[in-house]
């Protein structure tokens, strides 16, 4: 059965930490895996699709590929017939035939779903209006390299809690076994299907889910804090009023004592320092913001690693379990 990667919750607790140990393995040695370059699946190219402007996307998923042995076909807005004279189910068609992953940055989720239904290679969300998956596992990683473990810990989300990072920062942390607490004002919290699946997938991990409007609460103590812009793509002319509805819940001096002593900080980028976070918080000790940029190229390689392997489109690395789970 293929394997693709649209949310985080397409990975269980065990197979999300397969995923993190292949990347350790690859920071530490960039060439261990080269699924793209044998015999095996016969096909080096994997298109990567950018209906969104990007820069830490498109740079790790190009050099992620080359160092996997492959060839990245980036295919930008308006340079295919994709949404527009042709459907997504017929694009994915043809790329199936031809590469042996196919990784889009899109709008809405529901076309990355058809994407997967039509292919059999795999398929990876590389951001959606409602998901961005592959942030929260360089994330992850980055948290599990500076704390030594991920289940117990306590991550807060603070600012625009009804946005693509929000849900996913509760949804991958809680399959991590982790204690997601996010807050924001109201109108801007995660929709009540979100919050009910991360709720379901904590039951089975032992992590727990937090949804506030009080900062405060949300860091307590909390061993984590992150944060995303409060001005997403499309939103520019509502700065100003975002600025001012959002300033409680800026990731400052005063916002981080109220975390652990030995709290890091994470932010996704692009950052505008002094308004979701300051710039003495960004560079200074607690922030792991450019490990955490780093890690999308490490992550991301496991992810196609990983995806190739369960597809059954390439050997299994060692530690992990092949297609349907067998090792």
């Amino acid at each position: 059965m293929t394997r693709h990667f649209l949310v985080d919750t397409d990975l269980t607790q065990a197979e999300q930490a397969e995923v993190l140990d292949l990347a350790d393995a690859l920071k530490q040695d960039r060439y261990k895996h080269q699924p793209y370059a044998g015999e095996s699946t016969g096909r080096k190219t994997v298109a990567v699709i950018f209906d969104k402007t990007s820069t830490r996307t498109r740079v790790s998923f190009a050099a992620g590929i080359a160092d996997l042995g492959g060839v990245p076909l980036i295919i930008g807005a308006g340079e295919s017939q994709l949404g527009h004279k042709e459907s997504v189910a017929d694009t994915t068609r043809v790329l199936e035939r031809m590469v042996s992953t196919i990784v889009w940055r899109t709008y809405a989720q529901s076309g990355l779903e058809e994407m997967a239904a039509h292919s059999r290679v795999p398929v990876i969300n590389a951001l959606s209006d409602d998901y961005h998956p592959c942030q929260l596992l360089a994330d992850l990683m980055t948290i599990r390299e500076h704390k030594g473990a991920l289940a117990g810990l306590t991550l807060a989300y603070l600012g625009d809690c009804a946005n693509n990072m929000a849900n996913s920062y509760l949804l991958a942390c809680v399959t991590a076994g982790m204690h997601v607490r996010v807050a924001g004002p109201i109108g801007y919290l995660p929709d009540p299907l979100i919050v009910d699946a991360a709720a379901a997938r904590a039951e089975e991990t032992g992590g727990s889910v937090m949804i506030t409007t009080d900062p405060a609460e949300a860091l307590a103590g909390a061993d984590v804090v992150a944060t995303d812009t409060w001005v997403s793509m499309g939103q520019e002319d509502e700065k100003a009023a975002r600025s001012d509805l959002f300033r409680s819940y800026a990731v400052d001096a005063a916002a981080m004592a109220q975390a652990a002593d030995d709290a890091v900080v994470l932010h996704c980028l692009p950052a505008y320092r002094g308004y979701e976070i300051s710039a003495d918080v960004i560079d200074g000790p607690q922030s792991l913001v450019w490990d955490e940029a780093e890690n999308r190229l490490h992550a991301q390689k496991a992810l196609m690693v990983w995806l190739m392997a369960r597809s059954g489109l390439t050997g299994v690395p060692e530690g992990t379990a092949g297609p349907e789970g067998t090792a």
